[in-house]
């Protein structure tokens, strides 16, 4: 295998985190302690163990973390009623709530609820409107994890012929919306494209967020293509299971210049960048109340 040819989620995360720990020193040194607040609802196995890595992380980065748990019947007015109580507290700069939610809760009304500029997931429609126009808002932690993974691995975008594959409204719509930002001609290829397959061979860049496990092979990429991995499929491999992305990697490692392993590769960026949102907040939030406020006329 050519470790030359791997992007390194785990060291760019690192390089991502030790950037975040310094911002917030100097933060705390003008008095601010940038705050998120984690919310839980029902008791989902996987929910927990992303919930507790995600609070270890802030701790490392120095950000307080205060977490919420809900009972799965929890009704949604308490929950919307908490997202109420932390968006009027001027000390929780960022808001997570932990998706899935439990069935008879709303995720789009839960989400909305959460104040844009507290919204680290980069979830609400504000955001995403935002997103869509190119301006600066909080992002979805993912598709800025890879951007920054792309820019690391080529530098400029501007001109590269980017495909995404899958069209998700957590990974797919917005990066395509941040490849655009960055200059990128972009195609998202779906279940509905007529030959994904003959789309993507044309790629400078290969997006693959499609949630089927080793789907894109080597006869899908150019030659010297990069390829961005964000899919996270367990599968079972004789007696054991085993993780595996959406792209089959030993079949396309010969065929790429660069790709992203599974895992390693993108997971350890939607954390890194979580924390980076929270900063961002906190940073904001800082300059609002610096502002001098508007005289009133009686």
């Amino acid at each position: 295998m050519s470790t030359s040819k791997l992007i390194d989620g785990k060291a760019a995360a690192a390089r991502v985190l030790q950037q975040v720990k310094q911002d917030v020193l100097d933060l705390k040194a003008e008095g601010i302690q940038p705050a998120l607040a984690v919310i839980l609802v029902g008791e989902d196995p996987a929910s927990q163990v992303y919930v507790r890595n995600k609070i270890l992380r802030a701790e490392e980065c120095g950000i307080r973390s205060i977490e919420y748990r809900l009972g799965a019947d929890c009704p949604q007015a308490r929950l919307l009623e908490l997202i109420a109580e932390l968006n009027d507290d001027a000390s929780v700069n960022g808001i997570l709530l932990q998706l899935p939610l439990p069935r008879h809760i709303e995720e789009t009304r839960a989400l909305q609820a959460i104040a844009p500029g507290k919204d680290v997931d980069g979830f609400h429609s504000e955001n995403v409107g935002g997103l869509s126009q190119g301006r600066e808002v909080l992002t979805p932690c993912t598709p800025t994890g890879c951007i920054y993974l792309l820019e690391q691995t080529l530098g400029d975008l501007s001109g590269k012929h980017a495909v995404v594959v899958g069209r998700s409204n957590i990974v797919g719509k917005p990066m395509a919306a941040l490849l655009l930002k960055a200059h990128c001609s972009v195609t998202v290829v779906h279940s509905r494209s007529r030959d994904a397959q003959a789309l993507c061979r044309l790629a400078d860049i290969v997006v693959a967020a499609v949630g089927r496990p080793r789907m894109i092979d080597a006869s899908w990429l150019k030659p010297g293509a990069v390829v961005i991995d964000v899919g996270i499929n367990r599968i079972q491999d004789g007696e054991r299971s085993r993780l595996v992305g959406d792209v089959d990697f030993d079949s396309a490692l010969p065929q790429v210049s660069a790709i992203t392993p599974v895992p390693g590769g993108v997971g350890p960026m939607t954390i890194a960048f979580l924390m980076k949102n929270t900063l961002i907040a906190a940073q904001q939030q800082a300059l609002a109340n610096r502002q001098p406020k508007e005289a009133v006329c009686l």
